[in-house]
């Protein structure tokens, strides 16, 4: 009997990339978002429904029973508009309470690095982030999800794990994003800004995270676990400018042009023991492999 999973945010980056994975494993994959996907993400075995998770009553044409609910709904954004963490907090917990009585095997949270606000890397899951000491209305609103579903783990031993994702990348990936901005202006060959580029980050590629969430949605025993999935060899973000720079042969970066954020840490990457304890995961993916392959991705399928 086929495998049902839900995948919310499932015209996403990340979305895409796993509900294309399940359709490759035979799975029945329905995708629930805000908007429909873009040609280039849209998939022929997918089931698209729309709608918003912070409206209850849009949640009703959920009604196929799941084996597996995957939540990566949601935007990645540092400021302080509070629709942001309304769309992490209230958007999950609805989500969350709907499946509440029903009959599933897992539900994973996509969550994030941003949780635990200002904590020394390599961080640990075992740390207690509070809300209060976080800046952002993204950061806020993915920890105060995380949580209420530890909250309903612990009593009703609700089904499920948490990922705390560090920064991915990889083919079709939103052009205002980190390594999109980069390899764009690059490949124009334009004068793009960017930071000093002395910040140190954590790059997983999303086949590699993808592997992750398959590895977790098999292992059900170990609900109630929140995981660092990233990659726990940082790389400087100045080399990765040079190194896209030196493989597109084009492009000037204007160093020192973006400001850092208040509260951007300077190091950040995960300790991943756990997950390689438990989910026997780790990335195999190296980070010059799979940038090379985003840039011959963005260079053969983008017009310029």
């Amino acid at each position: 009997m086929k495998k049902k999973i839900l995948i919310t945010g499932g015209t996403g980056f990340i979305g895409y990339h796993l509900a294309k994975k399940c359709v490759r494993m035979g799975w029945e994959v329905t995708s629930f978002s805000k908007k429909k996907p873009k040609s280039i993400r849209t998939l022929k075995k997918v089931n698209y429904l729309f709608g918003d998770l912070t409206k209850k009553k849009d949640l009703k044409v959920l009604k196929k029973k799941f084996d597996y609910i995957v939540n990566a709904a949601g935007v990645v954004d540092h400021s302080s508009n509070p629709k942001v963490y309304k769309a992490h907090y209230l958007g999950c917990k609805n989500l969350a309470n709907f499946f509440l009585k029903k009959e599933i095997k897992l539900f994973l949270q996509v969550g994030s690095c941003v949780e635990y606000g200002p904590q020394k890397s390599p961080q640990k899951e075992d740390y207690k982030p509070k809300i209060k000491d976080l800046k952002s209305m993204y950061s806020k609103g993915k920890l105060a999800a995380s949580k209420y579903l530890m909250e309903l783990y612990d009593k009703y031993r609700f089904p499920v794990i948490i990922f705390r994702l560090y920064l991915n990348y990889g083919p079709n990936q939103d052009f205002n994003r980190f390594l999109p901005v980069i390899i764009d202006g690059c490949v124009r060959g334009k004068k793009f800004p960017c930071s000093s580029g002395i910040q140190y980050r954590s790059f997983t590629f999303v086949d590699d995270l993808v592997r992750a969430m398959v590895i977790a949605l098999k292992k059900t025993h170990l609900s109630g676990n929140v995981f660092n999935i990233g990659n726990n060899k940082p790389v400087k973000i100045k080399r990765i400018v040079q190194y896209i720079k030196r493989y597109v042969k084009k492009g000037t970066p204007l160093y020192g042009k973006i400001k850092f954020r208040k509260d951007e840490i300077k190091h950040l990457y995960p300790n991943i023991s756990k997950a390689k304890l438990l989910l026997n995961w780790q990335p195999k993916v190296s980070f010059s492999k799979g940038l090379s392959r985003t840039i011959n991705y963005y260079k053969s399928n983008i017009k310029y």
